[in-house]
């Protein structure tokens, strides 16, 4: 209003002084602007500061590239910033690639669990490997055969699988020969005394505590290094890992037999060594962090 001339007079009358002629506040006057203001089309906001490398639809038609070529399901967006980092060089900020995956529904649904303070200092992962294993057992369904036993051996420095048995009993003799599998495939042979120096943690379970399964461990030269009681966290390695085999394998699968588990078990078992990334290895394989770290230490010895 304050920008328009009159045709009679030709003179500009500010908004205050038309409101008095009028006999009509000012404030009504605004708000009726406002109301009219709100009927327009928003302009949508600008990114302030200079613009990025990689737009925006770029980064997000790179990201679902990346998802549609992992063989892995329900990813995080670290996994992906990593490989469009490493394989697309592509160097954008991480939480640019979450905000973009949380904004397109791409990101895997989790729950947020909070726990209390526990007695134990939450720090289960060690400095090198071969310092303490980790072991547990858990069931997957089949047609014919029922539920059956999956035991497992990782290792706790980078969470590589060492070894797995699948039984249709879940007893001690099961669960012994994933142990006797995982010394084979390190120390290349299972005569006394071959993982001597080693911790072997374990829950409570009875597979675990019977006398043939400790006898057997401490035959091998390895100390039992028992969970706490109603926490599972404390042996979280390899409780995470079969969270990771049950989102991948299990969930959402029909296995007819226990062979059929098995061969599923291998497979999973050889691409989860040599790729799937995981972020205490600096977003590395478990495979790819043991060389690493052989590779650092014949440095260090040469």
């Amino acid at each position: 209003m304050a920008a328009e001339t009159s045709p009679t007079t030709g003179r500009r009358y500010g908004i205050a002084e038309v409101c008095r002629i009028w006999d009509v506040p000012r404030s009504s006057f605004y708000a009726d602007r406002r109301r009219a203001d709100t009927t327009r089309t928003p302009i949508p906001a600008q990114r302030r500061g200079p613009k990025p490398a990689v737009s925006d639809d770029a980064l997000l038609a790179a990201i679902r590239a990346d998802l549609a070529r992992s063989p892995w399901h329900g990813e995080g967006h670290r996994k992906v910033w990593a490989r469009l980092r490493v394989m697309d060089r592509i160097r954008v900020a991480r939480k640019r690639v979450l905000r973009l995956m949380r904004e397109n529904g791409l990101l895997s649904p989790h729950r947020a669990r909070t726990r209390d303070n526990a007695p134990h200092d939450r720090h289960i992962i060690t400095e090198a490997p071969n310092l303490m294993w980790a072991t547990d057992a858990t069931q997957i369904a089949t047609v014919q055969n029922g539920k059956v036993w999956l035991f497992g051996v990782v290792e706790h420095w980078n969470a590589e699988t060492l070894g797995w048995h699948v039984a249709k009993r879940g007893d001690r003799y099961a669960a012994v020969q994933a142990v006797g599998m995982a010394i084979r495939n390190v120390f290349g042979h299972v005569s006394p005394s071959a993982a001597r120096g080693l911790a072997l943690r374990h829950d409570h379970g009875s597979a675990f505590l019977a006398e043939h399964f400790q006898n057997q461990i401490r035959f091998w030269g390895m100390t039992p290094s028992y969970a706490f009681v109603g926490e599972p966290e404390t042996n979280g390695v390899i409780e995470r890992f079969f969270r990771t085999l049950k989102e991948q394998i299990v969930h959402g699968r029909i296995y007819q037999t226990i062979e059929d588990v098995r061969a599923s078990v291998r497979d999973f078992v050889a691409c989860y060594n040599a790729e799937w990334l995981i972020e205490k290895n600096g977003l590395r394989s478990p495979r790819d962090a043991r060389a690493a770290w052989h590779k650092a230490v014949m440095r260090a010895a040469a």
